[in-house]
């Protein structure tokens, strides 16, 4: 017997139970070939590829295929962002409202995939729940591997239990960017993030700060990308504003440079972070490592990033840096941006503003 719920009324209404059902996507290049799953707990599941495509595409694309594939009331749980936030957020209504438009007025990306999705939500009892990637849920983790699979083998699969192994379960090893020679400036209008580190954006784990500065960073770099088509990140890869600057810049399509001090820039920080380094590096365009050993020590480890950050401030053409107008540390980033690229070419993104 379905189970009740007292409605606003005081009258008593049926409480569906949603089916739960994992997806993910996965692409090698972004883009590039690519994979999409989606996962029953001890149920049925299916993958299946895409020779050319990018990574958000093939998130949508695992939802899609669940709709298709599965009746009735369905939890879909996905460490996507990109697909949790739009339902968590309303996005669509604002698509709607607008004509399949976003903010800017420029067509909504991945128009294609999401109108079914959307317009099936509107019909059907869905919900979206966010899970965090690569954090030991064993069927996001399942949903991964088949994705990752599909990608690498091109190939589909489907079956009515989760299966007993998954080429490749250990996930393969990330892709290694195209590595430039350390003088070599990468090609196009060449914008860098930088700005605060994890203490003062909430944390080392995916929390509202960063969520809410990385969504703003989307929106900066698809206007900076509407005026230079040629548009290129450049990101040292620290953690916090670096790492959040090419997340946005794989989110909006931006072709992001990673800008190493020297080899192994993450081997001090914790598993997850280093996990996440290593996937943000799968998606460079290309890198560059300024200095070819690793320094010995703390001080000299200093040194070399303070030559990244000067060969960075020689070849960018803007900045954007994340600021909450008091940070000593950041301010002086933000002056040494503004002498170098002149003020009005320094942007700032004020995470106390965004919340």
């Amino acid at each position: 017997m379905m189970p009740l719920a007292a409605g606003t009324s005081g009258m008593m209404r049926p409480v569906s139970t949603r089916q739960i059902v994992y997806t993910d996507g996965a692409c090698s290049g972004n883009p590039g070939p690519g994979g999409w799953a989606w996962v029953v707990p001890d149920g049925p599941f299916a993958a299946g590829f895409d020779p050319a495509t990018t990574n958000q595409r093939m998130e949508l694309t695992a939802v899609l295929e669940v709709l298709r594939s599965l009746e009735g009331p369905l939890e879909i749980i996905s460490d996507s962002t990109y697909v949790v936030n739009c339902f968590r957020d309303r996005w669509w209504e604002a698509w709607l409202r607008r004509g399949w438009v976003n903010s800017r007025r420029e067509p909504v990306a991945n128009r294609d995939l999401w109108e079914p999705i959307v317009a099936t939500y509107q019909e059907r009892d869905l919900s979206f729940r966010w899970v965090k990637g690569h954090s030991g849920d064993t069927w996001n983790d399942l949903a991964d591997r088949l994705a990752v699979e599909a990608a690498a083998r091109l190939e589909s699969r489907s079956g009515m239990s989760p299966p007993p192994e998954v080429a490749g379960a250990d996930r393969p090893a990330a892709r290694v960017p195209p590595e430039r020679p350390s003088g070599e400036v990468p090609p196009g209008h060449l914008l860098v993030v930088t700005g605060h580190r994890p203490p003062e954006l909430g944390g080392y784990e995916d929390n509202p700060t960063a969520r809410a500065v990385r969504r703003r960073l989307v929106d900066v770099l698809a206007a900076k990308r509407s005026l230079h088509p040629d548009l290129v990140v450049l990101s040292g890869m620290g953690l916090g504003s670096e790492t959040l600057g090419a997340e946005a810049a794989i989110e909006v399509a931006v072709p992001f440079v990673a800008v190493l001090a020297y080899p192994e820039f993450d081997s001090m920080w914790p598993a997850q972070s280093r996990r996440r380094f290593h996937e943000l590096m799968g998606e460079a365009h290309s890198s560059i490592v300024l200095q070819k050993s690793r320094p010995p020590d703390r001080n000299q480890a200093g040194a070399a990033q303070n030559r990244r950050d000067a060969w960075i401030r020689r070849h960018a053409a803007e900045a954007i840096v994340v600021w909450d107008g008091e940070n000593d540390a950041v301010a002086r980033t933000v002056r040494t941006l503004s002498a170098d690229l002149g003020e009005e070419m320094v942007w700032i993104v004020d995470p106390t503003a965004l919340l």
